[in-house]
């Protein structure tokens, strides 16, 4: 898919431009990316999944090709926890699956507060009410930072506690890659969390996964079923499709210390490698920080953390 660059409105998509790299923008489908692609007189090669016109008239983020994590990223068990002895209650927060998924910020719409023609500014400011997708007890602001140049799409994820209270936070974005039968990852990773089958992780330890995607020919996308968070990651990997001659890289900066990928083999065209500050429920699990991830903001603190998509044709 493709859009004009069209100044911002409601609904509307944006274009930004380097060359003939192309990335999409939903700024009102949860601040998405909705394509990320080379234009070629003989067509678009997409390095993300693209959204299809179904999943934009649906305004579905699900269907986007990558959507921002914020304030907290994966799921957190039954959607409660407790946080500085007081219990957070996300149940009635509008979310439709059984535990509190991905925060907020990818169900609401975000406003574009700058413009250019390789670059955008979005935002999203939220304030806590009992309404669904507002529940989140602490009042925040997150900005995101996408800009493209002649080898790179960065974005850079900024998110600032405006509550008189600390606020827990995790953060993270969510691309799907193109998933094909000769897809293969590269990533060196030191262990992968297992899960129940919801996915909630249960212990962190060895798994065929880890070595396969250290291997010099990577894992291929359809080597096992997942849909995990692997630690120790070196905050780099690549998505390769071989017979095309072509891949992207994936670098990320800390607290993206964390990696998540989804391959799941009931859904095979399916492939997330998503650069994670925390793993899936860290708010309630009882085990060393650097195992688990996540962070506190103060009141009135901020974070800011960025990560880069680089593609390469061989």
């Amino acid at each position: 898919m493709s859009a004009d660059h069209i100044e911002s409105a409601d609904d509307a998509l944006i274009t930004l431009r380097h060359g003939a790299r192309r990335v999409v923008l939903a700024p009102h489908i949860g601040g998405a990316i909705a394509a990320f692609f080379d234009a070629h007189a003989d067509g678009e090669r997409h390095w993300l999944r693209p959204a299809t016109p179904d999943a934009l008239a649906a305004r579905n983020p699900l269907g986007m090709a990558s959507f921002p994590l914020v304030p907290y990223c994966n799921r957190i068990r039954d959607a409660r926890f407790t946080f500085d002895g007081a219990l957070v209650d996300l149940s009635g927060d509008g979310n439709l699956f059984p535990h509190a998924l991905h925060g907020n910020a990818w169900r609401l719409p975000w406003c574009v507060e700058a413009l250019s023609e390789a670059s955008a500014r979005l935002t999203l400011s939220h304030a806590p009410s009992m309404e669904a997708a507002h529940h989140w007890p602490f009042a925040y602001e997150a900005a995101q930072d996408i800009a493209l140049d002649g080898t790179s799409l960065t974005v850079t994820m900024s998110l600032r506690n405006l509550s008189d209270r600390r606020m827990p936070f995790g953060i993270g974005h969510h691309p799907y890659f193109p998933r094909t039968s000769n897809t293969r990852v590269h990533a060196r990773v030191s262990s992968m969390w297992h899960t129940t089958p919801d996915p909630l992780p249960t212990h962190i330890g060895p798994h065929p996964s880890v070595d396969a995607l250290a291997s010099p020919e990577g894992m291929s996308a359809d080597a096992f079923d997942l849909d995990n968070n692997f630690a120790g990651w070196s905050r780099t990997a690549s998505i390769a499709w071989p017979d095309e001659h072509r891949a992207v890289t994936l670098d990320a900066d800390a607290p993206f210390d964390f990696m998540v990928i989804y391959a799941p083999a009931a859904f095979p065209s399916l492939l997330c490698v998503e650069p994670v500050s925390n793993v899936a429920d860290w708010v309630n699990l009882d085990v060393d920080h650097a195992l688990k991830g996540g962070g506190v903001l103060e009141p009135g603190d901020a974070t800011s953390v960025a990560f880069r998509l680089t593609p390469r044709t061989d």
